[in-house]
């Protein structure tokens, strides 16, 4: 399937690694030119070396902090005008509830969530001007069913629908589209290392830990895996793309049937 991504630029944050890197890939892939983001130069340089090496269309660096003010006003001041906007910025952390402190709601809450709204308040505007955009946030299933682990973590991504959704509603009638993806436990190399660090612990296979991993803590999956990064950036480029024009407005799940409810 021709995504028709050829012409698009997109800018995907905090994809230097992880599923953000996975989503860059498979846009550049299908054709678009990608803009890599990472807080500091060597990794940005390493993430579009290795990118380049299989691209279809132009892959560009950013190296900024897009959490902060400064950073959102580097990024769109380098790129004033770009037709798809990944919002995938974030970081997590289990931590019990009455250990969480106000610095650590702030802190999260400002990475997570912030970084979209400064930038979507920047390229909104931009995409409805000329009638086509794209604009996508990297929630999660936890922003539904809120991991009691990290509950400041869940509401971020709760948040993160809620903004979403309401930036929907300002794109009525035009061609520019607000969606939330919401993926499930996936195989990220943090993922990865936590794993094959706890079958060592446990003296035994990375199979074993992942298998106890879903009975134990996320019992009501379907899948019974953790996803590849590949799986949602697939998702997450279809999405980008000028043929999920009628979807807008949407929480998109790709999480391995963890939500029990059918809507």
């Amino acid at each position: 399937m021709d995504l028709q991504l050829t012409d698009k630029l997109a800018l995907v944050t905090g994809s230097t690694g992880g599923i953000g890197f996975a989503i860059a890939q498979t846009l550049v892939a299908e054709g678009a030119s990608v803009i890599v983001n990472g807080r500091s130069q060597s990794s940005v340089d390493d993430a579009v070396a290795k990118m380049r090496s299989t691209a279809t269309g132009e892959v560009m660096g950013l190296a900024a902090d897009l959490s902060s003010t400064e950073g959102v006003d580097l990024a769109t001041e380098k790129y004033p005008q770009i037709d798809i906007l990944v919002n995938n910025l974030g970081i997590y952390e289990a931590k019990p509830f009455l250990e969480i402190t106000d610095e650590d709601w702030q802190k999260i809450f400002t990475v997570n969530v912030m970084s979209g709204v400064r930038l979507s308040r920047t390229y909104l505007p931009k995409m409805l001007a000329k009638n086509w955009g794209r604009i996508i946030f990297i929630s999660s299933e936890s922003g539904v069913q809120i991991p009691t682990e990290m509950i400041h973590y869940g509401m971020t991504k709760s948040a993160q629908i809620a903004v979403s959704r309401g930036l929907a509603e300002l794109t009525t009638n035009t061609e520019v589209t607000v969606n939330s993806i919401l993926p499930g436990p996936t195989k990220s190399k943090g993922v990865k290392d936590f794993i094959e660090k706890m079958a060592k612990q446990k003296n035994t296979t990375v199979e074993e830990v992942e298998k106890e991993f879903f009975a134990q803590n996320r019992p009501t999956s379907i899948l019974q895996r953790f996803a590849e990064t590949t799986e949602v950036a697939n998702l997450v480029a279809y999405v980008a793309s000028p043929l999920a024009s009628a979807t807008n407005g949407a929480a998109l799940r790709v999480e391995g049937g963890i939500l029990k409810s059918a809507f």
